[in-house]
């Protein structure tokens, strides 16, 4: 496939040309969304390696059943599906999610974390980091649910219909969950240390 051509492709075309044998198609769609599911996968596990371990497995996962994709959904909402429901999997088979401080994730994703103004003082950074470490506990917390959706919502910046696609459920409910989400990290947010 004629590069310039393929990135003019869409996702229906690419799946059907998957579909049909072609393997550089769905390269393509691999390509077109790897970094998101990535992104999905370290807000769920903080973890570089195990993001990649989930995102991979989604997308051959996603190749696998292939030929059980309804088309009534787009493509990019039935992988991201997938991969939610690998991510979900993956912390309830034990696997604990490890929110690290934010001394931990600089070390682990390039530029995380990081101050672009130089000019900050001790005292600043120490309550920075812990700004994120009651961040990122709050959001440990939140149910499951109400986390998937504030993670598509928030860090992927996926539209509430895309969510309720994902997410197998009603607008509605998605907004029911984004809501509640939003109400406890509130409250988890403003209580005292």
């Amino acid at each position: 496939m004629e590069t310039r051509e393929s990135s003019e492709l869409g996702d229906e075309k690419l799946v059907a040309l998957a579909r049909s044998g072609q393997r550089g198609a769905f390269e393509l769609l691999m390509e077109r969304y790897k970094q998101k599911a990535y992104r999905i996968a370290f807000d769920f596990t903080r973890d570089r390696e195990e993001a990649k371990d989930l995102s991979q497995e989604a997308f051959l996962r996603a190749y696998i059943h292939l030929k059980d994709f309804d088309q009534r959904a787009s493509f990019y909402t039935w992988f991201y599906r997938i991969l939610v429901n690998l991510c979900l999997d993956h912390r309830r088979r034990g696997k604990r999610i490890s929110w690290q401080s934010l001394e931990d994730k600089n070390d682990k994703v390039p530029g995380a974390g990081e101050v672009p103004d130089n000019t900050s003082s001790p005292d600043e950074e120490a309550i920075a980091e812990e700004l994120s470490r009651k961040v990122l506990s709050a959001l440990a917390a939140l149910p499951p649910r109400q986390r998937t959706a504030f993670i598509l919502k928030n860090h992927q910046g996926l539209a509430i219909h895309e969510i309720a696609k994902v997410m197998q459920t009603a607008e509605g409910t998605v907004k029911a969950h984004l809501h509640r989400a939003v109400v406890t990290l509130r409250q988890s947010l403003a209580e005292p240390a």
